[in-house]
């Protein structure tokens, strides 16, 4: 079972758990994220200073014990200024990745209701 004092932050960690035999719940949150990465001035490299960045990624809400532990997993990067088709095949390779993590969790029986990009 769960350690109160226990710090988990992989998937990993509580497939490991359930295969132990402990309760688990999970909730997911998908989200689409902007960031910027600063590009060094002396990188050599022909970029401008900033690069436009988006993430899609999922928060799971792991509940074990009445503790709740949020796991944030990074399914793609891609550039903002991707044309259309690109941003259709970087969702459509974020969800077969999701897909492949529902799976590893509805094996060991922790069900979650699935969400997609």
């Amino acid at each position: 079972m769960a350690s109160a004092s226990a710090d988990y932050g992989r998937i990993e960690d509580f497939i490991a758990l359930a295969k132990k035999g402990s309760k688990i719940q999970v909730g997911v949150d998908l989200r689409k994220q902007l960031v910027s990465e600063k590009v060094h001035p002396d990188s050599g490299d022909d970029l401008k200073s900033e690069l436009d960045m988006y993430l899609l990624s999922a928060l799971f809400a792991f509940r074990v014990g009445g503790k709740e532990w949020k796991v944030r997993k990074v399914y793609v990067v891609g550039a903002a200024r991707e044309f259309s088709h690109e941003r259709t095949i970087d969702r459509q390779i974020a969800n077969a990745r999701l897909k492949v993590d529902y799976k590893r969790l509805k094996d060991v029986n922790i069900v979650c209701e699935e969400a997609f990009f």
